[in-house]
């Protein structure tokens, strides 16, 4: 088997359109609310009826008719025909009460503080309407989603749930790393150190860290080229550059190198990309940020460069490999696109987050 040898290098725009190729959304399929944090959803979730169905209260204390108190006041209190009923926050209200007085506002039948109608209730349909969709298609759910489908009484939703297979080929750490941002999209994740069988296996995506260089013990690409399809083998991308895609088993295939800044780098542009293509799901908007130091790029090459925050904005931390220090002291990355030689101080990014 002779040695792997990179030829040229594919624009970054030729990479993510190959992607776009060869990553269609997988099939949606029903899962328990409880088991879809971090999925991305397949369709619209909307509470089954107005929520709460009747109304409720919003405190614990006293449940009253507010025009029957309107002039109540500490020293000329209300005295009402029967002392008022006593509500726990959530309960519905009894019928006729339209308010829900604090507990010391009420002593056996003698109210002494006015009301409002609706004060202290949640109104019927307040926290959720039946024709208004809470979450959309394509979006992820997050934790605090769960949380307000499950008070709705929301119990399945229909997501595009990912298996991916993560392989180590001798660099453990660096696959961990992109494990955890895989993991990160909603991905059911598989962690393994055998390549040859991970392509015969069946999955929606197969990532590999490692052997995608010229070493002499380089045998990534080849083994992908004997299982399946090299499409690419070379991004132009600083740092990425040995990085490969393709396919096999039906299944896309990226090759990320074992060098932990290369292979991050080529993850967060094309393994992002793909994993969307896969899910269906939206680009996350980056925090905008203002370049305190100014970034010098080669043209041709799209470039990924670490920032830090500081004051009055964010300045770089290397340019092409990424000293450890670098990334460990990094809030996120900026791109810098193939056609431009940087950007100048003041210029207005988005940064996005690692893994």
């Amino acid at each position: 088997m002779g040695a792997q040898r990179i030829t040229t290098l594919t624009p970054i725009g030729d990479v993510l359109a190959r992607v776009a190729d060869l990553a269609r959304p997988v099939a949606p399929r029903e899962v328990a609310v409880a088991d879809a944090e971090g999925r991305v959803l397949a369709r619209d979730i909307a509470a089954a009826m107005a929520w709460p169905e009747a109304p409720v209260a919003l405190i614990d204390g006293w449940a009253v008719r507010a025009e029957r108190i309107a002039d109540a006041g500490p020293y000329a209190p209300v005295l009402l025909d029967a002392a008022p009923h006593w509500v726990d926050a959530g309960v519905p209200l009894p019928p006729q009460a339209d308010a829900v007085l604090p507990p010391d506002a009420v002593t056996g039948a003698e109210v002494h503080a006015p009301a409002t109608a609706g004060d202290g209730v949640l109104a019927a349909g307040a926290d959720a309407a039946a024709d208004h969709p809470l979450r959309r298609t394509h979006e992820r759910l997050r934790a605090v989603d769960v949380a307000v489908l499950q008070a709705v009484g929301v119990a399945r939703v229909m997501v595009r749930e990912l298996r991916v297979r993560v392989v180590s080929v001798g660099a453990d750490a660096t696959a961990l790393a992109v494990a955890r941002g895989v993991a990160a999209h909603g991905a059911n994740v598989t962690f393994v150190r055998d390549l040859e069988r991970a392509l015969r296996e069946k999955a929606d995506a197969l990532i590999a860290v490692g052997g995608t260089g010229a070493g002499h013990g380089d045998q990534s690409v080849m083994r992908l080229a004997q299982a399946g399809t090299v499409d690419i083998h070379g991004f132009g991308l600083s740092p990425g550059e040995s990085a490969a895609l393709g396919s096999a088993n039906g299944q896309p295939v990226l090759l990320l190198p074992a060098r932990l800044d290369a292979a991050l780098a080529a993850f967060l542009v094309v393994g992002d990309a793909l994993l969307r293509g896969l899910t269906g799901a939206l680009i996350s908007p980056g925090m905008p940020v203002t370049l305190a130091r100014k970034i010098v790029s080669t043209v041709g090459l799209a470039e990924v460069v670490p920032v830090r925050r500081v004051d009055g904005g964010a300045e770089p931390l290397a340019s092409g490999h990424w000293p450890m220090q670098a990334i460990a002291r990094a809030d996120g990355w900026v791109m810098v696109p193939p056609e431009s030689e940087g950007f100048a101080a003041g210029a207005r990014l988005e940064m996005r987050a690692f893994p």
